[in-house]
């Protein structure tokens, strides 16, 4: 007689597959997830071109990671974070860490230290997927202040192996998200007008430009190979950008231009 062999991830997988396209689903998701990789907790978010993601399931035992979701990513900083970088390039569907994919001054940006900061975030691996055209899905682990423990490299590696079957769970069962949603976002353009209007700061397409790659954690050095020009001239840039806004740091930059990006 064959005795059954301890198979708790593989069971739960099989609950999440009895779930796809019904109730529930999410849920056995992240039980799966639990017994995988031990997430401290879970969002999932379907980005389009225009408007901010839509939020499908989240969830945390740690109140302040979502504390802040509504009121200042969903309404115009998930513009500065690097999984939505990751939807407007379009990148092959797969697991992604966040360090891996963050621009290299990310942790010395404002967008880092006013609201990232404040989630008690240590790390996140995301699984991008394509459920339908012009929809990317993020389904996103976390790690928190409740373990304050970073992703293993086995986890790591693992989540990589996983993220096939990942992508086939969410395609079949987010297959009848809408897409359309409007015109895409300029977002140069919209903190051109914005300024203009609220303040009377006109600014040029490359200063906006330059504004948003500091935002987003860039360096001088990553702005320059971004676009195509030398350190020398992105200071430049930098400096006339923060003349012309009269300011004198990153902060002030943040500050004055973080409404701006509101979406409503």
């Amino acid at each position: 007689m064959m005795h059954p062999l301890p198979n708790s991830a593989e069971g739960q997988l099989a609950q999440v597959i009895r779930r796809i396209g019904g109730a529930g689903f999410e849920g056995a998701l992240q039980d799966w997830f639990r017994r995988c990789v031990a997430p401290d907790n879970l969002i999932i978010l379907a980005y389009r071109d225009a408007g901010p993601p839509q939020v499908l399931f989240r969830q945390s035992d740690q109140p302040q990671v979502f504390s802040q979701l509504d009121s200042t990513y969903l309404a115009g900083a998930y513009l500065l974070d690097p999984y939505h970088d990751l939807h407007v390039s379009r990148v092959p569907a797969g697991a992604y860490r966040l360090r891996d994919v963050a621009p290299d001054a990310f942790h010395r940006s404002r967008y880092f230290r006013e609201y990232y900061q404040q989630t008690t975030l240590v790390d996140e691996i995301t699984f991008v997927l394509y459920p339908v055209a012009d929809v990317s899905l993020n389904i996103c682990l976390g790690r928190d202040a409740t373990s304050a423990q970073p992703f293993s490299a086995r986890e790591v590696e693992l989540c990589q192996r996983l993220a096939p079957v990942v992508t086939a769970l969410g395609e079949a069962h987010w297959q009848g998200l809408r897409a359309e949603r409007g015109a895409a976002d300029d977002v140069t353009t919209q903190l051109m007008r914005g300024l203009e209007g609220a303040r009377g700061i006109r600014l040029s397409p490359r200063q906006a430009e330059v504004a948003l790659l500091i935002l987003r954690g860039h360096s001088t050095v990553s702005i320059g190979l971004r676009l195509g020009v030398s350190a020398q001239t992105v200071k430049v840039f930098r400096k006339q950008l923060y003349a012309r806004c009269g300011i004198t740091s990153q902060a002030e930059l943040f500050a004055l231009l973080l409404p701006l990006l509101a979406t409503g």
